[in-house]
């Protein structure tokens, strides 16, 4: 209808265009470039103390994209020469004994002293997103601030004893960027520890007082791991019973084999509040690898834990092969449901998935 005056008249509208919006031209889609590295010049940076590059380069290592897990390998080939020049000290206790606190004290007492402190805590992932949940950089704000400290808080991601998988990997980083000191805190006892043992130097266990009965139980195992008990909050009126703690420990020790051939487990005290007794914590670090050294542990043992993780990721690798296999998972599940059913014993279920 062209009458105006007509009540079924319909405006033209706006030429060319949908609901007054301008017409534009469909973006297409641009696959992304492959992304490189300068490797030389990275190298350089972290050899240097760059703790962004540093931490680019833990990224990449941590990356489950295929390119990224590339070129972050290749950046540790070319790292390895720098490595292997730190004292590697696992820190582990029960929830409440304040890793993170003497963490922070004793790093900032070493930076103090001129050493350079990489901190890898391992914390709890969420089960909503995966990332860290405890996030130790808010809990360590004065040692993140020291310019020769470097925290890297890591997500479990669900691994043994809270230890991330990359934590290996991003300990020699660190040591290719000249930290020689690494502290990796684990999430607590409760899960096994061994992941930790087997990745470093020495082994210290936190411990608190008051833990009676404790002593024979729950903290057993993890007492046969440890080179170092050290009674933690030993400070005020707790000074007197953190000294009978630390008696107690070394008593019950006696009938315990020592976790270092050739090393007698040492019992501590210290006060984060106070900021006494980590000169003696550092001493026995000292006196441990002058120890170690003169046994042969010390390098027998870092040869040894470095053939250990590569037989653990050829089992990792095998695993992701194993389930990634097309329909795999599904026939999993079936086999799953006949053994719940009676139809299967385990034995069969597995006869009947490996065979040929």
């Amino acid at each position: 209808m062209n009458d105006k005056k007509s009540a079924l008249f319909v405006q033209p509208g706006v030429a060319a265009t949908h609901d007054g919006m301008q017409a534009t031209t469909r973006r297409k889609f641009v696959r992304r470039k492959k992304k490189e590295i300068d490797f030389d010049a990275a190298v350089a940076d972290i050899r240097s103390g760059d703790r962004i590059r540093l931490a680019k380069a833990i990224t990449l290592l941590e990356s489950s994209n295929t390119d990224d897990k590339v070129l972050g390998q290749e950046l540790l080939k070319r790292l390895l020469p720098y490595t292997g020049n730190s004292i590697r000290l696992g820190i582990t206790g029960v929830p409440g004994a304040g890793k993170s606190t003497f963490i922070e004290t004793f790093g900032k007492m070493l930076c103090d002293q001129g050493h350079k402190v990489a901190v890898l805590a391992i914390d709890p992932s969420s089960s909503v997103t995966g990332g860290s949940i405890l996030g130790d950089k808010t809990r360590m704000e004065e040692l993140s601030r020291e310019k020769n400290a470097f925290i890297r808080p890591s997500p479990s991601a669900g691994t043994l004893g809270g230890v991330h998988r990359k934590t290996r990997e991003t300990m020699l980083l660190c040591e290719a960027a000249g930290y020689d000191i690494i502290l990796i805190e684990t999430v607590g006892v409760g899960q096994s520890e061994t992941a930790v043992r087997n990745m470093v130097d020495f082994f210290l266990l936190l411990v608190l007082t008051g833990a009676g009965d404790e002593l024979q139980g729950m903290k057993k195992g993890i007492m046969e791991l440890a080179d170092g008990i050290l009674v933690h909050k030993a400070d005020g009126d707790n000074l007197r019973n953190a000294k009978k703690t630390a008696m107690e420990y070394k008593q019950i020790l006696h009938l315990l084999q020592p976790a270092t051939p050739g090393w007698t487990t040492r019992t501590l005290t210290a006060s984060s509040y106070e900021k006494t007794g980590f000169d003696k914590v550092f001493k026995t670090l000292d006196d441990f690898k002058e120890t170690a050294l003169e046994n042969h542990v010390w390098h027998e043992r870092r040869n040894s834990q470095t053939t250990d993780w590569f037989r653990q990721m050829i089992l990792d690798k095998l695993v992701d092969d194993f389930y990634g296999t097309a329909g795999r998972k599904d026939e999993v599940a079936k086999l799953e449901q006949a053994i719940l059913n009676g139809n299967l014993t385990v034995a069969q279920g597995i006869e009947t998935l490996f065979k040929p």
